[in-house]
């Protein structure tokens, strides 16, 4: 178990810092790649309801594709962690840019305007990763907020997509039992099923 940690933080330090590398020119070169093959996806264009995140630190810009889902009338959550609880994040609805507020972590997040979507039910789940692997496995940052969004009941028909710089892909990555792999990577690479 502790060379299982022990590979996973070293990990995350390596893909942190090829990704704080990485050029402004090249992120939005990569995003507007990655958002393509995102627009290519059925369940994208069918969606009534997403939740994705707000881009940071070199992750792929998920900014466009919020945009669109706001002007096709897709009602859009972003995660919010709550106060004191290690892990724990709520859904909310958020209609416009101006309603993100800084939060846990200094990360953009929904402020308190936005109202809770105890009602979530997402069609399409875009989520952030440090590293994807060939099963669909995800390395996070090792808070577990997504691991624990995944696992809830009315996610169990979303169709979960990572998003990722190609060099993020790796051919394996250590797993726990609660991970929850995701159904689709979008690179600016390639697109790869996995459900």
């Amino acid at each position: 178990m502790i060379r299982h940690l022990a590979d996973k933080a070293a990990l995350r330090r390596e893909m942190l810092a090829r990704r704080a590398a990485l050029a402004d020119a090249e992120v939005i070169r990569a995003s507007l790649a990655v958002a393509a093959r995102v627009r290519e996806l059925r369940r994208w264009r069918d969606a009534v309801e997403i939740l994705a995140y707000w881009p940071t630190k070199n992750e792929i810009d998920t900014r466009p594709l919020v945009a669109e889902s706001w002007g096709r009338g897709v009602r859009v959550l972003l995660p919010r962690c709550r106060r004191g609880e290690a892990g724990v994040a709520d859904l909310a609805c958020v209609t416009r840019e101006a309603d993100l507020a800084p939060g846990a972590f200094s990360l953009l997040e929904p402020g308190p305007a936005c109202a809770l979507a105890s009602d979530a039910a997402p069609d399409l789940v875009l989520v952030p990763g440090l590293a994807f692997d060939r099963e669909g496995r995800r390395l996070g940052f090792g808070g577990g907020y997504y691991d624990r969004i995944l696992a809830r009941p009315a996610l169990a028909g979303a169709l979960v997509v990572g998003l990722a710089h190609g060099f993020q892909l790796q051919p394996e990555l250590p797993a726990d039992p609660w991970d929850r792999p995701v159904d689709v990577l979008c690179t600016d690479e390639e697109t790869l099923w996995f459900k």
